[in-house]
């Protein structure tokens, strides 16, 4: 599948997150503005500096609703949300494996991973911004925030 465009409705899905909690991403539309942060591997070094990063940055992560998503069980999710202490949503892609990935055109089927992928999705679910990194390339959390202010969103 290819990345959504900007200016398209960004794909809907339900999962779980960390603690088995559903999450369905139209329940933010009318609410919220979403960053989607697709991510390899839980416990990985790139995307732990990547995750923990955000954690330290509370007035980013206050400015919108961001939902980590990787192909780890929920269990796993749950463990590397503790350990590194990720007040975020980390939600499971494992099953069926990668679909919501795929739906996004960042499924990496050789690895069975995500790739490194970040969609900013609107309040009225239209997806306004969107990079793919390599996967051994860190993303700037200087750029979600950036694009989030380009949607009016006050990051103080």
């Amino acid at each position: 599948m290819s990345l959504p465009a900007v200016g398209s409705r960004a794909p809907d899905f339900e999962t779980q997150n960390q603690y088995g909690e559903p999450v369905r991403l139209s329940d933010y539309v009318g609410r919220r503005d979403v960053v989607l942060v697709f991510y390899p591997y839980a416990f990985s070094q790139v995307c732990t500096s990547e995750l923990t990063e955000l954690r330290d940055r509370p007035s980013l992560l206050a400015a919108a609703e961001f939902l980590a998503i990787s192909c780890d069980p929920m269990f796993t999710l749950r463990a590397y949300a503790d350990a590194r202490d990720l007040n975020f949503g980390l939600l499971t892609d494992f099953w069926p494996h990668g679909a919501i990935a795929s739906s996004y055109g960042v499924f990496d089927a050789g690895r069975g991973c995500a790739l490194r992928g970040t969609f900013v999705v609107d309040r009225t679910g239209i997806v306004r911004w969107s990079v793919v990194n390599p996967i051994p390339t860190a993303r700037n959390p200087d750029d979600y925030a950036e694009a989030l202010a380009s949607l009016g969103t006050d990051l103080r």
